[in-house]
């Protein structure tokens, strides 16, 4: 097996306010590092008793209160860095807290970077790397199914499904790197069925835990979809309808968005990113043509788009899909059914074989007004990007993670045809690329930069 990368981490003693900026009832000051002991006694006379609550003044350099409240300490390695920690627990004023902080860097400790917290539990051990990007997502969660799915992370169903895996690739590797370093053997084991079917059954593993993966990172990061169409077909009052209050302006009068308007919903626990654009027309009007360019970028970076029309006055969708990025798949939305009284409802549409033209397989009849087929709408949503009601079985995920696994199923595919040549080298090393994309997931391999990335984006204290 790879080694890790990372283990341990700095001789620095890290500090940092550890609850959110304002005014609260209770504020926390979070201490991790070797020297925390040593701060603890200089701070409150004496160092507490390891895991037990203690009421205790805490002192500035005269010895003056500064605030006071309850003290615990964790020596390591049990506690959730690995390293000596202290929680000082006092009242919630910014300048209370402030005050804190400023005596403890005099003291000698520094500020905490953005999840260095949780990065010091993952170079300690503590938890993998998954886990710690699950601390985050259980923190930005924005629904309690994406909270129930985080949870489930960060008490480690993702990765024990990960590192099963990695076991049963372990020993394919060690099967097919057997015909590598004893090709003097007369038995040829690339030759050995059980082989292949043994890819097999890793490769169906892997589809098994993308699908739970892939409603995780829905779960957390959601789907952007854009609103589209003509001045005055009723794009704002679809926003305010799916977001069931009344988010933009809404009028007669036509081009009354002129910039991009977003917002966030939830249905059935699936977020989504709503995104209000100016209408489509060729204008000669300078502010109308820069919305009608904004319109068509945010269009071409939505994972969907719903192209309104407004059903009481048709047009050829063709002059209207012409707007949109060439090979977009597409919704069309037909509204105001109000007015033209077509029924309700989704239809399936056969797209035309022509790959470089915007390409509409659905098209849903509604009437944002009255609210007539927004049901139809919302579950249509919900199937076009795969979402299916969450499970005990969901676990929060992120698109690193649907990448690293899709590489190493591409990676076992390829292993099986070079099996299946006879060629024991490029099998072994096309086995090594998929442990190494599995073992991206937990951090038993990554770089520096990925890890960067991931803290650079938790909070500070965290």
């Amino acid at each position: 097996m790879d080694n890790p990368v990372h283990t341990g981490s700095s001789g620095d003693t890290i500090v940092a306010i550890a609850t959110p900026p304002g005014r609260g009832g209770i504020g926390i000051v979070r201490v991790s590092g070797p020297a925390a002991t040593a701060l603890a006694h200089t701070l409150l006379g004496a160092v507490p008793k390891p895991r037990q609550a203690t009421f205790r003044a805490f002192r500035d350099a005269l010895g003056h209160a500064l605030d006071e409240g309850l003290a615990l300490y964790f020596p390591g390695p049990n506690s959730f860095t690995g390293e000596d920690v202290l929680e000082l627990q006092g009242h919630g004023g910014p300048v209370v807290l402030d005050l804190l902080v400023a005596r403890l860097l005099e003291l000698g400790a520094r500020p905490a970077r953005p999840g260095e917290f949780s990065e010091r539990a993952f170079l300690n051990g503590k938890i993998d790397l998954a886990q710690a990007e699950a601390v985050a997502d259980l923190i930005a969660s924005g629904s309690v199914s994406a909270a129930r799915a985080a949870l489930r992370s960060l008490q480690g169903e993702f990765s024990r499904r990960v590192h099963a895996i990695v076991t049963e690739l372990i020993a394919l590797r060690a099967n097919a790197e057997a015909a590598i370093d004893f090709p003097e053997e007369e038995i040829d084991v690339l030759a050995d069925p059980g082989l292949l079917r043994h890819c097999q059954r890793i490769r169906a593993s892997i589809a098994a835990l993308l699908a739970p993966a892939r409603q995780g990172c829905l779960l957390q990061e959601g789907m952007t979809v854009v609103l589209a169409g003509r001045p005055n077909a009723g794009k704002s009052s679809l926003l305010n309808a799916l977001a069931r209050y009344d988010r933009a302006i809404v009028s007669a009068l036509p081009g009354t968005t002129r910039d991009v308007l977003r917002e966030q919903i939830d249905i059935d626990g699936m977020p989504l990113h709503l995104i209000d654009t100016a209408g489509l027309r060729e204008s000669g009007d300078e502010i109308e043509r820069e919305g009608v360019r904004r319109a068509r970028a945010a269009a071409a970076e939505a994972d969907h788009v719903l192209l309104i029309a407004d059903d009481s006055t048709p047009e050829d969708p063709a002059i209207l899909a012409a707007f949109l990025p060439p090979g977009m798949t597409y919704t069309m939305v037909r509204n105001k059914i109000d007015l033209s009284g077509r029924p309700p409802g989704a239809t399936r549409v056969v797209p035309a074989p022509d790959s470089n033209s915007p390409l509409c397989d659905t098209e849903i009849a509604i009437s944002a007004k009255s609210g007539t087929g927004l049901d139809a709408l919302r579950a249509h949503l919900k199937a076009r990007i795969g979402f299916e009601a969450t499970s005990e079985t969901t676990f929060s995920a992120r698109r690193r993670h649907l990448d690293a696994l899709n590489r190493a199923d591409r990676a076992l595919g390829a292993a099986a045809s070079q099996i299946e040549l006879r060629q024991g080298e490029l099998a072994a090393e096309e086995l090594r690329q998929a442990q190494q994309a599995l073992d991206e997931i937990t951090g038993v391999f990554t770089s520096d930069d990925l890890l960067g990335h991931i803290f650079a984006t938790f909070c500070i204290g965290k």
